[in-house]
Order: C-alpha cells, then structure tokens, then sequence
C-alpha cells in the first residue's frame, strides 16, 4: 500500500443507477431513507419526482435516471432516497441501490476534463478507482443547482 499520509482521506457513499456507480461525497449525506410517498409537483421539471415529508421537513427529490437520460424509475427493495445538503437546502436523490461507503484520496481520483458538448460534465467532478473499480463522483453542486 502506498504512503498515503499527507493526503486527506475523502468518504464516498456508492450508489448504483442502472449498471454504473456513483460516488457521493459523505459531507453533503444528511440521511439515506427506503423510497417514500413522493407528493408531485405541477410544473416542476422532468426530472423532479415531487416532494417528500421527512420528519416535518419538505424536501425535493430528484430521479437521477431522468436527469442523465436513462429509462424511468422502477422501485425496488434495494431503491433509496440519498438526502443530501448543500447552501443549506437539502435535496433528495433516488438511487437504484446504496451499496458500500468507500475511502479515496487524491491519488485515487481522476479529474475529468470538462466538455463543453457534454451536459454531463457538470455533474461529475472525477473519476474515483478502486483496485478494478470505477467510480463516477458527482458534482452535487452541477447536479442541483442546473435546470436543464
């Protein structure tokens, strides 16, 4: 193993949507909840499911399968809600499945370079691996704060 010492060790919740994995940076996870009633919303963007109640506090969930362009969601025992915070306003997050929580240092991500063409280069903020396994982290903040 190499001496990662001076690097600054960052967390990772993984999440599967369709067969590719997500990173989520644990600083920005407030809680992760089995799929609950979403409320719909008139007008809201395509890929805003609606709002949940969660312990008093209304909160936005978004699909993240409809945000990148995959088929619809289909619920399952394994589907999660990632609650996530950012400038204060939390936002929900559905996921297919949560699957582990992983340690990445520096050396461990690759940054991507972004493409102008490529509407998902402001939801991604690198590339993490993991021995064999890739991981593609999310930039929360270009996922969010977009309203494409």
């Amino acid at each position: 193993m190499e001496d990662n010492k001076n690097q600054d060790i960052k967390q990772y919740i993984v999440a599967k949507i369709g067969h590719e994995q997500y990173g989520i940076n644990i600083q920005f996870v407030q809680n992760i909840e089995r799929i609950l009633n979403i409320t719909r919303v008139p007008k809201a963007p395509h890929h805003i499911k609606g709002v949940i109640n969660l312990r008093g506090d209304i909160i936005p969930v978004m699909s993240l399968r409809l945000k990148f362009g995959l088929d619809k969601d289909e619920y399952t025992n394994n589907t999660r809600i990632i609650i996530v915070k950012l400038d204060g306003n939390a936002m929900g997050i559905i996921v297919d499945e949560v699957k582990e929580v992983i340690n990445l240092v520096d050396d461990d991500i690759e940054k991507v370079s972004k493409d102008s063409n490529d509407d998902k280069g402001i939801y991604t903020q690198g590339i993490g691996k993991i021995e064999e396994e890739l991981f593609t982290l999310l930039n929360l903040d270009g996922l969010i704060n977009t309203n494409d």
